[in-house]
């Protein structure tokens, strides 16, 4: 008997609405408080004056900011232009000279080994066909090149959330978890075979907060998975979406003090293309 084959997910559909989710509320009050993770992961692959570097799913350009002050030769791409503008202001204002473009992390424009180095923080994680955007990177990094990422991990904070939020408002069907990327086993699946080696090291990054009500209130307006989930719900459902949301940020509040100190794992991995 032949195996029955489900159809695939419509990636140009679903790709999108996330392209709708990223630009809803305003991703950029969120991203410049993790600005701090570009700079690890500059310093952990090792960037140099002088190097081609791509930033990929760059949101308002926290690794491109990071790569630009070691004098690398940056190119800051997204798919949501208001992110890229966020990112060109910022730049401008620390006199940073990077290139901006409007990019799909699943076809970027660039020919084959262009790049020293690929970064992308939170970015390329999301793209709905993980295969493809893993080939991507491989593509554009010049041979002994590197790849640098920084993935949420499935049993950290954000992790929990996304499971939340999809408990709430289901995610798409046929997809796999984008927290995926924040496991040694599917990065070794994805990038393994184009890889002279791989080296990860799980961090932390920490969400600081007035209380928990600050954080859902902070996150619901500015990002964007929380932003449409809300909006997706009708009024009794977000105000239970709202009291989980506030006793997750609780359960996971590591503070002594009556502000909000939240741990989020992150896997950072730095790839050595063959």
């Amino acid at each position: 008997m032949e195996a029955i084959i489900s159809n695939p997910p419509n990636y140009d559909a679903i790709k999108a609405k996330q392209q709708a989710t990223w630009a809803s509320g305003d991703f950029g009050q969120i991203g410049v408080r993790l600005q701090i993770v570009g700079e690890s992961i500059c310093e952990s692959v090792d960037i140099h004056a002088g190097e081609k570097v791509l930033d990929v799913a760059s949101g308002n350009g926290n690794a491109s900011l990071a790569a630009a002050r070691r004098f690398a030769d940056v190119t800051s791409t997204d798919y949501v232009p208001s992110l890229l503008e966020q990112g060109r202001r910022r730049a401008e204002a620390d006199s940073l000279p990077i290139s901006f473009e409007v990019a799909d992390a699943e076809a970027l424009p660039f020919e084959d080994g262009t790049f020293d180095v690929a970064l992308s923080t939170f970015g390329v994680m999301f793209a709905p066909d993980q295969e493809r955007a893993a080939s991507e990177l491989l593509r554009v990094v010049k041979p002994g090149g590197r790849i640098g990422l920084a993935s949420w991990t499935p049993e950290g904070f954000i992790g929990r959330l996304f499971e939340l939020v999809g408990s709430f408002v289901p995610p798409p069907t046929g997809l796999r978890s984008p927290m995926s990327w924040g496991t040694e086993t599917r990065l070794v699946e994805l990038l393994g075979p184009g890889a002279a080696g791989i080296r990860t090291e799980r961090k932390m990054c920490m969400f600081r907060y007035a209380s928990a009500e600050h954080w859902v209130d902070f996150f619901r307006a500015y990002y964007g998975p929380m932003h449409k989930a809300f909006a997706a719900l009708d009024d009794s459902r977000q105000r239970a979406f709202h009291v989980a949301l506030s006793a997750l940020a609780r359960e996971w509040n590591r503070s002594e003090r009556e502000s909000l100190v939240v741990p989020g794992e992150y896997l950072e991995a730095v790839i050595t293309k063959s």
